[in-house]
């Protein structure tokens, strides 16, 4: 049996992927971000505060992973770590006044990154297309 690149979507979809996140990243950069805290941050700014556990099951990333990203957050001047108030053993993941303005920016960028790989495809065929990937993703998600 033949294996045709352009016909398997599980490579056309981890190619566009990887494309996507290259050009993300290159403009991310320009606001001091790093792609790999991005998808941690839209999270937060959705619900500050969130616990390290609810971002590795919100994000589906194993926990290491995701120690790993704060920890570049919390360095990079982008979040703060806080106990909880009802319970001392967890630990709240808070925004910085910095994370809290990079908002705008960040995704004024990724929309910016969206429209252009989107741009030769109608407005139909768009939303038949997030409608198919969110299907796609909901068949293989948890």
């Amino acid at each position: 049996m033949d294996f045709e690149r352009d016909r398997s979507a599980g490579y056309l979809v981890n190619l566009a992927a990887r494309l996507l996140a290259r050009h993300l990243e290159a403009r991310l950069r320009q606001h001091g971000l790093a792609l790999g805290a991005f998808p941690a941050l839209l999270l937060l700014w959705e619900r500050d505060g969130l616990t390290q556990k609810e971002l590795v099951e919100l994000l589906g990333i194993e926990q290491p992973t995701m120690a790993a990203t704060l920890a570049r957050m919390e360095r990079d001047g982008l979040i703060t770590r806080h106990r909880d108030e009802t319970d001392a053993r967890v630990q709240r993941i808070r925004l910085t006044e910095r994370a809290k303005a990079l908002r705008d920016p960040a995704v004024r960028e990724a929309a910016a990154v969206n429209a252009h790989a989107l741009s030769d495809v109608g407005e139909s065929e768009r939303e038949q297309f997030l409608q198919t990937l969110n299907r796609i993703i909901a068949a293989l998600g948890p």
